[in-house]
């Protein structure tokens, strides 16, 4: 299973950590594909297109993203289309993935 944690600070979205494996076979598994095609979406637009500051780990089955303290409200859009996002895939396939909001 994947487990996603948004995180919020100040009632604002400043990250995510993503970790674990949906189950399915390695290199065919559409649901890993889509997690991990969102999230990697998501860190790539908040870095490289909206220029935000993060700090950011990434191994393998983990993925982690920190925006950098006061850069909630340039990435506010895209963190929040990201959670709506996995939490539509949780509805789809709610045994390979869970997502919460967590308070750092």
């Amino acid at each position: 299973m994947v487990l996603v944690q948004m995180l919020s600070r100040n009632n604002r979205l400043c990250g995510f950590r993503m970790e674990g494996h949906a189950g399915g076979k390695a290199g065919s598994d559409i649901v890993c594909a889509a997690i991990s095609s969102a999230v990697y979406m998501a860190a790539n637009t908040v870095t490289e297109v909206c220029g935000c500051k993060a700090d950011i780990t990434v191994e393998d089955g983990f993925f982690f993203l920190m925006l950098t303290a006061g850069e909630e409200t340039r990435a506010a859009d895209v963190l929040e289309g990201l959670r709506l996002h996995l939490s539509e895939l949780q509805q789809q396939y709610p045994k390979r993935l869970h997502v919460d909001l967590v308070t750092v």
